[in-house]
């Protein structure tokens, strides 16, 4: 007579399925562990890439903003370069301006200063000194042509008689007094009123 153990075949069946269900959750562990790691890593892989891109832009918009700056730069450097050429320019015609107005006012002044019956010969020019020569029919002329240059303000005070001699004018018998003076011309701050313009706007015969 067979006797079959059909006791131990379920037990050996209800023992099966727990290791199989245990090796089943090991590998769902494992897969959850690898899908976190890859969600992970994935992750950090665009932050990385979004943090590395945000990154290429600031360099290159500092870049441009460096290339913007530079060209502002050398655009001053070029205003600064003409800038200082105009006024080496402005500074060399003010000085020919200067050195062309003081002999246009003295000869202005020297000859609102000629009284009657005076002329002149000679005009001798020195830095600001000047020496003038000529001719007049009376002393009293030389003392006034004198009188007027200092009043003018344009001449500094006391102008220096240097010479007067009486000489016969050619051919007749006319005494003529040939003087020779000497000032120092001046650029005044405001010219002179009264009297002393009064006396300038005469002219020589």
């Amino acid at each position: 007579m067979i006797r079959i153990n059909l006791i131990a075949a379920e037990k050996q069946a209800k023992k099966k399925p727990a290791a199989l269900q245990s090796g089943q959750k090991m590998v769902i562990g494992c897969s959850a562990i690898l899908v976190a790691a890859l969600a992970l890593i994935s992750w950090r892989f665009l932050s990385l890439s979004r943090e590395s891109a945000k990154l290429d832009a600031d360099i290159s918009a500092a870049q441009q903003e460096t290339a913007r700056l530079r060209s502002i730069i050398a655009q001053v450097q070029q205003f600064e370069q003409r800038k200082a050429q105009l006024q080496q320019r402005v500074s060399l015609i003010e000085q020919l301006r200067k050195s062309q107005t003081g002999p246009v006012h003295m000869l202005d002044q020297v000859s609102r200063a000629l009284p009657q019956m005076l002329w002149l010969t000679e005009l001798k020019e020195s830095a600001s000194d000047v020496q003038i020569d000529g001719r007049c029919t009376s002393p009293i002329a030389v003392s006034e042509f004198v009188s007027n240059l200092e009043a003018s303000g344009y001449f500094k005070r006391s102008i220096e008689i240097l010479s007067t001699q009486v000489e016969s004018a050619a051919g007749t018998n006319v005494e003529l007094i040939k003087f020779s003076i000497k000032a120092t011309f001046q650029t005044p701050d405001a010219k002179p009123a009264g009297p002393a313009a009064a006396a300038r706007p005469r002219t020589g015969g």
